[in-house]
């Protein structure tokens, strides 16, 4: 008597089929976690131009930490202004920030947070005025920093200025042999934005120029070099710098 509930055999096209499915699942899955992870956690980004020069250098990859004002919905950037699981804090004086370029989302920015809410900023001949103060700084020797200019920049007449702002220290390029500077009358910074520039003050499109940095703009914190290479095909001048592995931001 035949046995009616043999099995039957699978069909090897279905078979195939059934891996590639799975196949082409497992993929999705993997990219959908990365950019989620590199949405919510942590992202690379790179340092194409000078403006952050000598924090900066031309070629910098560094890690941004997306963590740092709060933990995002995974992806809700995207679409517009993060949305915050948690509750968000602002960046602080002083801190290296990726940010959106409020003239163009499209487009990342990186910069230094000079201006918080609520304060009044004013920028004179390369020097901060902050809330009716000088910005303390000092001279530093040129020769720890010059190297990272290339000759597009007035390397004779480029002097460097450790400045300190609230608890943290970082060193700008200034050139005062220019006949202009860009400079800024006093303003105060609106609620929930940011005044921001690049430490090679001569050579940085910044909030002197284009206005303040919304919070919503913010993608998050740098907080160190991981690699620095400038791609041969660029327009820039070719470099390896393997010693700016491990350089904190």
């Amino acid at each position: 008597m035949e046995n009616n509930n043999q099995e039957q055999p699978i069909d090897p096209s279905v078979e195939k089929l059934t891996k590639i499915k799975k196949e082409i699942l497992s993929w999705i899955y993997i990219i959908v976690g990365v950019f989620a992870f590199k949405s919510t956690f942590f992202e690379p980004n790179h340092i194409p131009s000078g403006s952050l020069l000598p924090t900066n250098a031309i070629g910098d990859f560094i890690l941004v930490n997306k963590m740092s004002y709060g933990l995002k919905v995974p992806y809700s950037d995207l679409i517009g202004d993060p949305w915050y699981l948690t509750t968000p804090t602002h960046p602080e004086r002083g801190e290296i920030i990726v940010f959106r370029y409020p003239k163009d989302r499209n487009i990342l920015f990186v910069k230094r947070v000079i201006g918080v809410p609520g304060d009044e900023v004013e920028v004179f001949n390369n020097k901060v005025y902050l809330n009716g103060k000088l910005v303390e700084t000092k001279a530093v020797d040129k020769t720890k920093y010059i190297d990272l200019f290339d000759d597009k920049f007035d390397k004779k007449n480029i002097q460097f200025e450790e400045v300190s702002l609230g608890d943290r220290k970082f060193v700008t390029a200034v050139n005062n042999s220019m006949p202009y500077h860009l400079n800024m009358k006093k303003t105060t910074v609106p609620k929930d934005s940011f005044f921001v520039m690049g430490d090679n003050r001569d050579y940085s499109s910044d909030s002197r120029y284009w206005g303040f940095v919304p919070f919503g703009h913010v993608r998050g914190r740098a907080m160190f070099v991981w690699f620095n290479m400038v791609y041969p095909w660029s327009a820039e001048k070719f470099h390896f710098r393997p010693w700016r592995i491990g350089t904190t931001l």
